[in-house]
């Protein structure tokens, strides 16, 4: 077994600790106390941080070295047992997303998009914005990140790399592409940030959503009646591993006539939706950022609240629109702008 990519020495000849100091979910004295807790976790030692930490992967974003903060803490965790959520939780999850051997190989041309686990979403793959396009559903696809949220590490090193073969084998191999096109963070996070630091093997290229959507506004430019309206945006935890991706967002809002309005919990700022903590069963906490999110969110007088992720979306959209806000996906806004 591999281990994570990591370099203690970034850690100790760091003046800073982002990882832990800019953490919004646990708190420290001072830098001298996150630096010994750090310390503890890069030693193998036991940590409060292991127990207290919300896994928002936002430190992976802190991190000024790319030195994998949060993948070696999901590592210690799953080594000392300490489990975010409850076992028979965890367990039934397991259980629930494991590859189920039901994939049969299917033809596709591109652009292949990759809709993870969500088979209810593949709807959202259609008109101009998507033309010609494949998709590709499963659990036997999944790419099984969401195992950072629950100390699982070791299911993230068994599953993922079978993910990466089905793709291949069933698909990508005899298309006439190399590219995936991923309809979500956390698929495009697992095969270039995971892969990374998890040592494991990518044999096709990766493409965000965002990239692919950018780039299609630039071919159908004469097609978009930009929207003309305030959108607030709620980050995913997944886009902390991918950050340079926000400002191809901002590229896209900019296209379509959307303004971004600045509030104080976006960009590196975001807060958790609420739904991880409410997996966890820490229900006060995740109604204490549900609460934070959308009285953020209705102080700058949007129209829309956008979303990236589906468990997101699942999370907040109904809070939202019952507030007076349009809960919608990235895709479907541009498709909005598209005039579909």
């Amino acid at each position: 077994m591999k281990s994570i990519k990591f370099n203690p020495d970034l850690c100790v000849n760091c003046e800073t600790i982002d990882c832990l100091m800019k953490c919004q979910y646990v708190t420290f004295s001072d830098i001298a106390e996150a630096r010994e807790e750090k310390l503890k976790i890069n030693d193998g030692k036991d940590s409060r941080v292991l127990h207290e930490c919300l896994t928002c992967y936002s430190c992976q974003e802190y991190c000024p070295y790319d030195n994998n903060p949060f993948f070696l803490l999901v590592e210690r965790q799953e080594e000392k047992g300490v489990l975010p959520a409850p076992k028979p939780i965890v367990e039934e999850q397991l259980r629930m997303m494991a590859p189920k051997g039901r994939i049969t190989k299917q033809a596709v041309s591109g652009p292949v998009v990759d809709m993870c686990a969500f088979p209810m979403l593949t709807g959202c793959v259609r008109g101009k914005l998507f033309e010609g396009a494949s998709t590709i559903v499963g659990t036997d696809i999944f790419c099984n990140i969401m195992w950072l949220h629950f100390a699982k590490n070791s299911t993230i090193r068994e599953r993922v790399p079978q993910m990466i073969d089905n793709i291949m084998s069933f698909y990508l191999k005899d298309s006439d592409t190399n590219e995936l096109v991923c309809f979500h963070d956390e698929c495009y996070g697992t095969y270039t940030s995971v892969a990374d630091a998890y040592g494991i093997e990518v044999p096709f290229k990766p493409i965000h959503q965002f990239d692919y959507y950018n780039q299609r506004l630039d071919i159908l430019k004469d097609h978009i009646k930009p929207i003309n309206a305030k959108i607030v945006y709620q980050r995913p935890c997944s886009n902390r591993l991918c950050p340079q991706t926000d400002q191809v967002l901002d590229e896209i809002f900019e296209k379509i006539g959307a303004e971004r309005v600045p509030r104080k919990y976006d960009r590196e700022n975001a807060l958790c939706c609420g739904g991880v903590p409410r997996a966890h069963q820490r229900d006060e906490l995740a109604d204490e950022l549900v609460e934070k999110n959308i009285n953020d969110m209705l102080s700058v007088g949007a129209t829309y609240c956008v979303f990236n992720c589906p468990f997101c979306m699942a999370t907040l959209g109904q809070e939202v629109a019952e507030q007076g806000l349009m809960p919608i996906l990235v895709s479907d806004l541009v498709q909005i702008a598209l005039g579909e």
